[in-house]
């Protein structure tokens, strides 16, 4: 593994497993999003990962006018690259969370590699009061609620947007993942470089113990060899220790509030750019340095900034 290296932060702005009552600084309105992102970006962050959210009362929302309402104010702003989910949020269908790519032909999404139990239902034993009334019944009845994303789905998603040239963040939460997106790589609907994000913590997928992050990435050594860019995600408080593994170990890494809303024991993070700035400190602690977003897309290999529609 080189020193100075460029490291890709990606930042996850907003997401939608987390609730509006959970934290003052997760961004919610288009403003809000934009701000955040900018200031990510601004930060470091070569990657900005993107939902949308109700402005009224902060739901998870896949609404292209949504989205259409901060697109604009990132690019104009910064050459950040604008990742859009197709993830959009649990409750929702295949066809739903396709949409704003669909319209906005970004240089990179996100792409679940599976169905799988998404359980938030913990959140409770630390956040009781809530401002709107969709909240608490979110996370309650997830323990009884499944992430959607069949072999169907995941082809319909990538022939989808085969013809706008989009590119993935694949997001693997279980070893099985990995192995998905290796089928993928046979058939032909992926192509390399993958961009494998290693998703850890979460209640339904693999855990955040280091024996599981080495078992993820000898596992993808051997599926994808070379043809793979690596990054990290450790949610809630794995999101800073299992970054700092993975980067000693060559990988990349994803922050922000989507995946964790704190910055240390019982301290809420201001912002997304405090956690850009802390995984920042890290890499460059490491000896490596930070990716700017044009070299960020020269090493997934995107279309450029220039190929989306907004």
């Amino acid at each position: 593994m080189s020193k100075n290296r460029p490291v890709i932060i990606t930042c996850a702005v907003t997401g939608a497993i987390h609730t509006p009552s959970m934290s003052p600084h997760l961004p919610i309105t288009a403003q809000e999003i934009a701000d955040a992102a900018i200031g990510a970006a601004e930060a470091g962050a070569a990657i900005v990962h993107l939902h949308a959210r109700d402005p009224n009362d902060g739901r998870p929302s896949q609404d292209p006018a949504l989205f259409a309402e901060f697109l604009p104010q990132i690019k104009a702003a910064s050459d950040v690259v604008i990742n859009i989910t197709t993830g959009g949020a649990p409750t929702m269908g295949v066809e739903e969370r396709l949409q704003p790519v669909m319209q906005f032909k970004p240089e990179l999404a996100s792409l679940n590699m599976g169905s799988m139990n998404f359980g938030l239902y913990e959140m409770l034993n630390r956040f009781t009061d809530f401002k709107h009334d969709w909240e608490r019944p979110y996370l309650e009845e997830s323990d009884d609620r499944i992430f959607r994303n069949t072999f169907r789905d995941i082809t319909h998603i990538l022939n989808a947007c085969a013809e706008n040239r989009t590119r993935f963040e694949i997001e693997c939460y279980d070893i099985g993942h990995l192995y998905t997106a290796a089928h993928f790589l046979e058939r032909g609907l992926l192509k390399p470089p993958l961009f494998i994000q290693s998703v850890f913590g979460l209640r339904g997928g693999i855990g955040g113990h280091p024996e599981d992050l080495a078992h993820m990435r000898r596992t993808a050594d051997r599926l994808f060899g070379s043809d793979y860019v690596w990054s990290i995600l450790g949610a809630g408080r794995g999101q800073i220790p299992l970054a700092t593994m993975g980067l000693s170990m060559g990988s990349n890494a994803r922050v922000g509030l989507e995946d964790s809303l704190w910055d240390g024991p019982g301290k809420l993070a201001a912002s997304n750019a405090d956690q850009v700035r802390r995984i920042r400190t890290v890499i460059e602690a490491l000896g490596h340095r930070v990716a700017t977003p044009d070299e960020a897309r020269e090493i997934l290999g995107l279309k450029g900034r220039d190929q989306v529609n907004f």
